[in-house]
């Protein structure tokens, strides 16, 4: 498929169904990179507060008027000992998988870096399963670096 026109724009309160499935997609994609998610049906973010938050900034992707693409920009608070306060935490990175592989995911990225550069923000971090190769990939595609890894002990 060529690249469509896609239009980046803030996400609504009406856009809150579709991005509600769009959670649950990710969610049903990292079940088998994480044990530890419950059973059953859970939930990671609180999307509409998130749209309504004017700290937030939630984005969508759009593809002659259908949404296909999300994330979000929060601030985050750094640890102590680091050499900034604040930082912009990226997440809620979906792409309908019929719309994968074009880079509208970077365009995604893009509009969230812009956002976070114009509030200040020095570092923009995200966080994603060690063996979640395609999504490290499309990460490292846009700039980002692997920092730190995560382990745990049952």
């Amino acid at each position: 498929m060529a690249l469509p026109k896609v239009n980046i724009r803030t996400a609504t309160i009406d856009d809150l169904s579709v991005l509600l499935n769009f959670e649950q997609e990710i969610i049903k994609a990292e079940r088998p990179f994480d044990v530890t998610i419950k059973e059953g049906p859970i939930s990671y973010y609180d999307i509409g507060e998130m749209i309504e938050d004017p700290k937030s900034q939630v984005v969508v992707a759009e593809v002659e008027g259908k949404i296909v693409a999300s994330g979000y920009a929060i601030p985050k608070k750094a640890r102590h000992y680091l050499d900034h306060e604040y930082y912009a935490y990226l997440g809620f990175m979906y792409t309908d998988e019929d719309y994968r592989g074009l880079g509208i995911n970077a365009m995604i990225v893009e509009e969230l870096k812009k956002w976070s550069n114009q509030k200040g923000f020095k570092e923009i971090r995200l966080t994603v399963y060690d063996e979640n190769l395609p999504a490290i990939k499309a990460y490292e595609k846009v700039g980002f670096k692997k920092h730190i890894i995560e382990m745990r002990l049952e």
